[in-house]
Order: structure tokens, then sequence, then C-alpha cells
């Protein structure tokens, strides 16, 4: 049975430790599963012009978001074998060093949760309308270019 229910993937500000522990331990009662596998996004202290940045501050268009996130999952079933998946996505100020991306993919084998979750990612970041404000540790800021 697949996990394919449509919702909302966004959480105000960082995505916590203890979120991602709940997550997997609430996977740990469906035993079809032998694998797991998941994507972390952290927030990096890149230094750009000779300004390190403290913080992004995320927006998005968060109905046609969450309908691009619901065409990468269809998409992600569509060609390898899960159990289930999940994306959670950052809105709002994220510091560096905290999460902002979490993506969890299961699967009763272990080949397709490495693929299934490196094109997930990819897809996410090619697809998804989230924009990022790059804030500076001297009150300046830029937007975000994914890479």
């Amino acid at each position: 049975m697949m996990d394919k229910k449509v919702k909302n993937v966004f959480i105000n500000g960082a995505i916590s430790s203890e979120f991602i522990g709940e997550s997997i331990a609430k996977h740990q009662s469906k035993t079809s599963i032998g694998a797991h596998n998941i994507f972390l996004g952290q927030v990096r202290a890149d230094e750009i012009d000779g300004k390190l940045i403290s913080a992004i501050e995320y927006t998005a268009y968060e109905d046609m978001a969450n309908a691009k996130f619901h065409e990468i999952r269809e998409a992600t079933f569509e060609k390898f074998n899960l159990t289930c998946m999940h994306i959670y996505h950052s809105l709002g100020t994220v510091k560096t060093g905290e999460i902002c991306l979490f993506v969890f993919v299961s699967s009763p084998r272990r080949k397709e949760v490495f693929k299934s979750l490196e094109y997930v990612v990819e897809e996410i970041k090619a697809k998804v309308p989230v924009f990022g404000k790059e804030l500076f540790e001297d009150n300046t800021h830029q937007w975000k270019v994914n890479t």
C-alpha cells in the first residue's frame, strides 16, 4: 500500500532533528520496508563577495509549489518501486547549519532508495518554485540561485 496522499510539504522555519527522528520512528511498524534513504538540505554559510550568509529566507507560491511536489511524487512512484515518500521544505527564515529540506524515501529494496532519492532531489531543485533570499551578516541580501 503506497503512501501517496497529496499534502502540504511546507514547514515554518527550520526542520528539527526531533521531527526527522519521529518521521523515521513512525516507519518501524511498516515491516514490508527493507530500506530507507534520507536527504537533508542544510543552509551553508557561504561567503559571497566577502560577505557571509547568516540565513536564508524561503518563500513560495504554495499552491503552485505543492502541485509541482505532487507531480514529482507521482513521477517518482511510476519510475521506482517505493513503499512511501515524504518531502518537507522550510518556509521563512532558516539559519546557517539548520535543515531546510528533508526528503525521505522507503522501499522493500535498497537499490531503489538510492536511485529514487537522487532523482527526487534533482527534480525539486530544478522544478519547484521555492525562492531563497540569502541574508548576510551585514543585513544585506540577494536572491539565491539553485546549483
